[in-house]
């Protein structure tokens, strides 16, 4: 770069550092009467300046960081009277007040904020907590009457003495000259603060220039500053005369000290670039456990790139080959945590209830450690929305001691996101698992494949076809990605997949997983979960300290039952966030806010509810039977209803039914039929009539078997004209011979008719022992029928008085 570029940049980097602010200045602006203090050490700001600062220590990051997130965007800029860093600091009592624009993060872990200083600071009272250092501050105001003629006289001579200095220090002269341009005398507390960022001197001289608010007094010290600099300017031009009068010298030694390099690469006494990153690459390879194959390739790519021209496109692709391959973790491992009590601990901290899921997890977890490698494991977490798959994933993780990874399958169309891209594309890159083992560093951790029931397919490929080798104990101790195009070993990588549903799973990649089921939650889980999860969480998020807030429990199940049913919590988490939001507006705005949030506060944060009460008939109704269901967002109640109308026979039905569903109608109606006419063969209602069946919210696609005994019962209690009693819901299949078959999501199932308020239940009698695994709390208060015929569901359902 020559001198004159040099000259450039270093105006344009002054220029972005301190520049004014175009935007007119409110002086009546409210301005926060407690502030987050954060130290700097080199020099006092004065107010009116927008610039950039640049914090590096932790504490200091978290006052900015909340400050702009949490806060009201304004920090305390305060002087440390020495430049030491400790823990206990001695600062001045007058400092600046700073309003953040923006936060960026640099490289070193840092951050650089942007800004404007506002407005000086006496220091009130201090406030110390555990996290942060912060004032109650008195802002100190300039006086607001016209400048007399001896002040205008003192301004004039200080931009006398600033325009002296532009002529001696070219560096700053398009920054004095926008200053210059805006100097006013009507405003000389503003006009000599911006003048004051400019000066160069002690810092303990430009705090009590701070600290100066009398005018007069003010213009007399910043005046003689200003002829000290100027005194220093002039000798610093002095020295610059003599500096350009060698700059031949130096220059001739420049080019001396190249030729002189490029003597010394000719006698390979000095490396060039080239030759240096083959030296790093083999550094980074050096304590690593490579296999006989690849260490042969990296051999060859090695000696390939020494031959290799670096403005060559094909050495870009071989360096970043190499430097991928020198980046992964061959043989390192983290160490295994072996203590499954201490396992316990972590699962039982992070979820609350779940026993059985956690219980099958920690025998998953034991055999690993009995048996000290993976040995052929892959999970499959299954369960609706918002139940907490994911974070049983990464409690999983924390409980081994192992890094986590996830990423996500969903809607995943490229079988090259699994097997990443040959070489030979522009762009290629590795598959994600190979990108996952390069960011953790190890060759063992917890990797998760999100929302593996919505993989995808397209003309790119099948990648749930080729997750089939990395889930295959057999074959991922060779998994080969197409980019790496070398083995690598995956067996010791824990494999947790998630899912809503298995019915989109194909059925060889399901084969090769252990499926573990989250149910859902039932009402008395979710008040446990909201009030020692929940709450706390989005209470830390919005700022409030652990016990500012309160719900009721009652509150909490109001909310469970009025808006948010789910199987899961995440709408639950949902709606308790817009209850703080809502009572965090009304502090804001000064007004008067409840914080015991109880059940009667509800319609006034969340509205009206949206489920007004259990969707059961006020009374019963001949036709109308009430069903189990099992959807990908857990168990359901659902309706089936059935009306007549007279006629000469017939049967139609609606509700958006798949086949599935419609063909277990159809073996309804043709039992009902046949069991009539043995039972009441003078009965001709079927003939007489014409059958219309109905499931509601014909908006939502049903499928499935498991609503046959639930539609018998319907055409049978329509047939009788007799309604079943209250409050009893059902599933199971029907065969055409009567039989109640087994179906699937008795847990689901028994949660839905909880959460509906249903207390009696009747089941297949196949599906006994599955009821029977059920957790106890579950069970309660229930009342369950096992069936293995229909006519014993008549019995139980419409008994004879």
């Amino acid at each position: 770069m020559s001198e004159q570029e040099a000259l450039e940049q270093t105006k344009t980097n002054q220029q972005d550092s301190i520049r004014l602010d175009n935007k007119p200045q409110i002086l009546g602006e409210l301005l926060p009467t407690h502030l987050s203090i954060v130290p700097i050490y080199r020099r006092p700001i004065f107010p009116g300046i927008v610039l950039p600062l640049q914090f590096d220590a932790p504490d200091e990051i978290d006052r900015v960081v909340q400050a702009m997130e949490k806060g009201n965007g304004y920090i305390g800029l305060v002087l440390a009277k020495s430049e030491a860093r400790s823990e206990k600091l001695d600062l001045y009592n007058v400092g600046t007040a700073f309003h953040l624009f923006r936060i960026n993060n640099t490289q070193k872990g840092g951050i650089q904020v942007l800004g404007q200083a506002i407005r000086r600071f006496k220091k009130k009272k201090l406030e110390v907590d555990a996290n942060s250092l912060a004032w109650e501050v008195e802002y100190i105001y300039d006086e607001q009457k016209k400048p007399n003629r001896e002040l205008k006289a003192y301004m004039l001579a200080i931009s006398n003495q600033v325009k002296e200095l532009l002529g001696l220090n070219p560096l700053f002269k398009e920054q004095v000259n926008q200053l210059v341009s805006q100097l006013n005398y009507d405003t000389p507390g503003l006009t000599m603060d911006l003048i004051s960022n400019l000066v160069m001197t002690e810092k303990q001289v430009l705090q009590e220039l701070l600290e100066t608010i009398p005018f007069k007094k003010r213009a007399m010290e910043l005046l003689k500053l200003l002829k000290e600099e100027l005194q220093v300017a002039e000798i610093q031009a002095r020295i610059n005369e003599q500096i350009n009068e060698k700059v031949q010298k130096q220059q001739r030694e420049f080019f001396l000290r190249e030729q002189l390099a490029a003597i010394k690469k000719e006698l390979g006494l000095e490396k060039d670039d080239k030759e240096s990153e083959i030296d790093s690459l083999e550094e980074k390879l050096r304590g690593k456990t490579l296999s006989e194959e690849a260490m042969q390739i990296v051999d060859k790519e090695i000696n390939k790139l020494k031959l290799l021209n670096p403005e060559s496109p094909d050495y870009n692709v071989t360096r970043n080959y190499l430097q991928l391959i020198s980046e992964l973790p061959w043989g390192i491992f983290s160490d295994d945590n072996v203590d499954i009590k201490k396992a316990r601990k972590i699962l039982d901290k992070d979820h609350y209830g779940l026993q059985d899921v956690k219980d099958r997890i920690l025998e998953f977890l034991s055999s690993i450690i009995k048996r000290g490698k993976i040995g052929g494991s892959i999970i499959c977490l299954v369960g609706p929305p918002g139940v907490g798959k994911t974070s049983i994933g990464k409690s999983i993780a924390h409980s081994m001691g192992r890094k986590f990874y996830r990423f996500s399958v969903g809607g995943m169309r490229d079988e090259a996101e699994i097997k990443g891209h040959r070489r030979t594309y522009i762009g290629a890159m590795p598959g994600k698992l190979i990108q996952s083992l390069n960011r953790v560093g190890t060759s063992n951790p917890v990797v998760m494949l999100d929302e593996i029931d919505k993989i995808g397919t397209s003309f790119r490929g099948d990648p749930a076809s080729a997750l089939l080798e990395v889930l295959d104990p057999e074959q991922n101790s060779e998994f080969l990605d197409h980019y790496l195009d070398i083995p690598f070993d995956l067996s010791n990588v824990l494999f947790i997949t998630t899912a809503n549903q298995l019915d989109t799973i194909p059925s060889p990649l399901l084969d090769r997983m252990e499926l573990i089921r989250l149910s859902g939650y039932i009402t008395q889980e979710k008040v446990e979960i909201a009030s020692k999860y929940l709450v706390p969480k989005q209470l830390e998020t919005h700022g409030f300290a652990k016990n500012e807030i309160s719900f009721s429990k009652r509150a909490l199940k109001y909310i469970i039952d009025h808006y948010a049913r789910e199987a899961g919590v995440r709408n639950l988490e949902k709606h308790i966030r817009k209850v703080i939001r809502k009572i965090s507006l009304q502090l804001a705005e000064k007004e008067q806010a409840d914080l015991k949030v109880d059940a009667e506060d509800m319609v006034r944060y969340l509205g009206k509810p949206i489920f007004t009460g259990d969707k059961l008939y006020t009374q019963q109704i001949p036709g109308v039977i009430l069903g189990l269901a099992y959807t990908s967002f857990g168990g359901a109640t659902l309706y089936i209803e059935s009306s007549a109308i007279r006629g000469n026979g017939g049967f139609k039905q609606t509700g958006q039914l798949g086949s599935v569903m419609k063909e277990s109608s159809e073996i309804a109606y043709s039992y009902i039929r046949s069991l009539l006419s043995k039972k009441d063969p003078s009965n001709k209602f079927f003939n007489e009539h014409f059958i219309h069946l109905h499931v509601p919210e014909g908006a939502t696609p049903k499928d499935g078997p498991s609503a046959g005994i639930t539609m018998a019962l319907s055409l049978y209690s329509l047939c009788k004209n007799k309604a079943i009693r209250k409050g009893i819901a059902m599933t199971g299949e029907i065969s055409l011979t009567g039989r109640v078959l087994r179906i699937g999501g008795v847990k689901e199932k028994t949660l839905g008719a909880k959460r509906a308020g249903i207390k009696e239940l009747i089941f297949p009698l196949d599906n006994k022992n599955d009821f029977d695994e059920l957790p106890a709390h579950i069970c309660k208060g229930l009342k369950v029928h096992f069936v293995d015929h229909f006519e014993e569901v008549i019995g139980i359902a419409m008994p004879k008085r």
